[in-house]
């Protein structure tokens, strides 16, 4: 049986978690994506779906209220799945010409996979990517230093975030149980929930994220009262979604593993099992 009582596999997102600042590729894109077929959506809601594999991040947008209502006007119809389909195919390429553009590691995301690793740390990785788009991605990251053990998609699953089984995949090819020994992290409110579905432990990320949407040099040029207003707001977010712990970057996980470790040390002791109860 495995030790319970302490942390023995992380399993991170990609976009706004470890690389891309901001999760700013794929927002972007599916702005383009609508743009051209002549029904603008913002940016925020470009950003509500976020995390879910992207053909169903695309049927999600057009679920959304104001951009089913430009839909109809454009076309006199609502979406179908063709449109669906349509749309999902012409996302691949106007994702894959600009993803190289966005696959810089975000600030202490090295050190923590290099810390990871020399904890006995097992490091895999979920996306809302296809693997089409992960074949660009990680040779990006290999070459910047980072090449977690496991890189899953949601076509290597039943189903997407917020489903749990590409973490239970996961678990499984690391070999590492129980769920109580796996933290996620993930920037969006699906993947919180994943990490949740799973019984693992689920970790957000406010301030590199989707929730907050900006580059790294616009997080720096905000004034002190909207980054912190903004960081709020995306913390509450996910502390509302039910995320045990909140940080504000990936560089804050390895203080979030030892505090947990000391929790399920601490539970072990007093009653033999560990819990995730955890205070938020």
């Amino acid at each position: 049986m495995a030790e319970p009582n302490r942390i023995r596999a992380v399993v991170l997102d990609w976009a706004g978690t470890m690389i891309d600042f901001g999760c700013l590729a794929p927002a972007r894109v599916f702005q383009t994506l609508f743009d051209k077929e002549g029904v603008g959506i913002t940016i925020k809601q470009a950003r509500e779906p976020m995390g879910m594999a992207k053909r169903e991040h695309i049927a999600a947008l057009l679920q959304i209220s104001g951009v089913r209502e430009s839909w109809r006007t454009k076309f006199g119809r609502d979406p179908a799945d063709v449109d669906i389909d349509r749309l999902f195919e012409n996302f691949l390429p106007l994702q894959l010409a600009v993803i190289a553009d966005h696959c810089d590691l975000i600030p202490g995301a090295l050190a923590v996979f290099e810390w990871c690793r020399e904890n006995g740390i097992r490091v895999a990785s979920t996306t809302g990517y296809t693997r089409e788009i992960m074949e660009a991605v990680i040779p990006l990251a290999r070459a910047a230093g980072y090449e977690p053990e496991v890189v899953l998609c949601a076509q290597d699953a039943p189903a997407g975030r917020p489903a749990p089984w590409m973490i239970f995949e996961c678990a499984k090819r690391l070999n590492v149980f129980p769920t109580t020994s796996i933290v996620k992290v993930d920037d969006t409110i699906v993947g919180v929930q994943a990490g949740l579905n799973a019984g693992v432990w689920s970790v957000g990320v406010a301030g590199t994220g989707n929730l907050m949407g900006v580059s790294e040099q616009e997080f720096h040029q905000m004034d002190a009262d909207q980054s912190k207003r903004r960081l709020s707001a995306a913390r509450e977010t996910l502390q509302r979604t039910g995320a045990h712990f909140v940080i504000d970057s990936i560089a804050e996980l390895p203080a979030v593993i030892r505090k947990i470790d000391r929790i399920l040390e601490n539970r072990v002791h007093e009653s033999g099992l560990p819990f995730l109860d955890v205070d938020k």
